[in-house]
């Protein structure tokens, strides 16, 4: 199991890396039902005092998600840390239905530990899965993690993104009282945030690659939006663009070869690739209206993006390399829509959405662009920058919660939600990480 993490962070003006003030998930709304499963503490052997818990990191992750509740510690029948000791009665007796158990263990004056854990179907009465992991003492929470992910997957059928990150834009200020934006990474909890670029001047769309190694973003720090791209081991950047006029919205391509982009060099903004080896652009639209937003297709044939070409903006799809005139409508039954991005599926499309003129409201919603139908999936007002998280069961979007932006997070079907408010800052612009093991 791979379980390095790449922290080293570059900051602009060679300041040092600082962390800020955490995000942290509250769940707003969870399933009706909840799966019951009991969580119980590792048994440890020779570590340092205030090492992580492993089986909190565990149980606060599948609590986090909505779908599971964990079964109190003070609830606990008895305390067993492998086979030999589990009695399934207990377990059924207090209604679990999963249980897990395990031991962490280090040898004296070493920084290895060794976790073992086990992972039992109660009512089956059926030890599901079992696996020795090994690492450095400052990854028992990554190794948490990587177990949250086996429970997960093994109880719904889905990839568990535990071990995921986020990218996000806080705008404040420095400890001198200036005006500040930062861009930040974190765990998917908000958890071991690194500040990866701080400037005086706007962070705008940041993206990962494919691979989450690299980063791309827009930002003013020359005074002019400039894209650019990061490598987030080691710090260095490259400067991808340097037109005239508006240089935006970067979306790396599902391969990694090629980075979609906005730019109005030839008079109004349009819809650009570069080839990321050649540098050879490549102009995909050509429309005197606004064509913006753009992101890939699952097979990275075409770009869907947002125009206004209609009068209202609308979300449209074109092949890389069509005419530009070979443009196909998606969306007909909002007054505005945008911001849009394809499930694994390619047919359901996550988008920002405005009802109707009246409306004052933009929230995120699903539509499936054969048979029209829409779902929404948010009730609050001012929801933007929707990101997916890379196994496709959940959407971390922007949105304003007392005066200040903070980072939400829906399911696809819209069951569970949950909020990763900060207590400095406005928080803007996520974006969820792909699975990065």
């Amino acid at each position: 199991m791979k379980l390095s993490r790449l922290l080293c962070a570059f900051v602009l003006f060679a300041a040092p890396v600082i962390a800020w003030a955490e995000l942290s998930i509250q769940i707003t709304q969870g399933v009706d039902d909840p799966i019951p499963i009991a969580v119980v503490p590792f048994r440890t052997e020779g570590l340092a005092f205030g090492a992580a818990d492993v089986a909190e990191i565990v149980a606060n992750d599948l609590e986090q998600v909505g779908e599971f509740t964990a079964l109190g510690r003070e609830n606990l029948l008895s305390m067993p840390s492998g086979e030999g000791e589990v009695f399934f009665r207990d377990w059924q007796v207090l209604a679990q239905d999963y249980l897990l158990v395990g031991q962490v263990s280090a040898s004296p004056g070493s920084q290895l530990v060794r976790v073992q854990y086990e992972f039992f179907d109660v009512n089956r009465e059926l030890r599901l899965v079992g696996e020795v992991l090994s690492g450095n003492i400052s990854q028992l929470r990554d190794i948490g993690h990587e177990i949250a992910n086996v429970v997960y997957e093994q109880v719904t059928g889905t990839r568990g993104a535990f071990t995921t990150q986020i990218l996000y834009v806080v705008a404040g200020t420095s400890a001198t009282g200036a005006e500040e934006f930062r861009l930040e990474k974190a765990d998917y909890d908000g958890a071991r945030p690194q500040v990866l670029l701080r400037s005086r001047e706007p962070i705008m769309s940041p993206n990962w690659s494919p691979d989450g190694r690299e980063v791309a973003y827009v930002s003013f720090e020359t005074n002019l939006p400039r894209i650019y791209i990061q490598n987030i081991a080691s710090g260095q950047r490259r400067q991808i663009t340097n037109y005239s006029g508006i240089n935006s919205s970067p979306v790396f391509s599902p391969d990694g070869s090629r980075l979609a982009m906005v730019l109005s060099r030839d008079g109004s903004p349009d819809i650009y690739v570069q080839d990321l080896r050649s540098n050879e652009l490549r102009r995909v639209t050509d429309h005197p209206a606004i064509d913006t937003e753009p992101s890939w297709t699952p097979d990275g044939r075409s770009i869907v993006f947002m125009s206004d070409r209609t009068g209202q903006p609308q979300i449209y799809q074109i092949e890389v390399g069509a005419s530009s005139f070979d443009v196909e409508r998606l969306t007909y039954d909002c007054f505005q829509c945008a911001k849009a991005r394809f499930l694994p599926d390619g047919v359901n499309l996550i988008h920002v959405r405005r009802e109707t003129r009246q409306s004052p409201t933009y929230q995120i919603a699903i539509i499936n662009i054969e048979s029209l139908r829409v779902i929404t999936l948010t009730d609050t007002s001012l929801d933007e920058s929707p990101s997916l998280a890379p196994n496709g069961s959940m959407i971390l979007y922007a949105t304003k919660h007392q005066g200040r932006g903070v980072l939400d997070a829906v399911s696809i079907d819209g069951m569970v939600k949950f909020r990763l408010p900060s207590t400095e800052g406005d928080v803007r612009e996520p974006a969820w990480s792909p699975f990065l093991d």
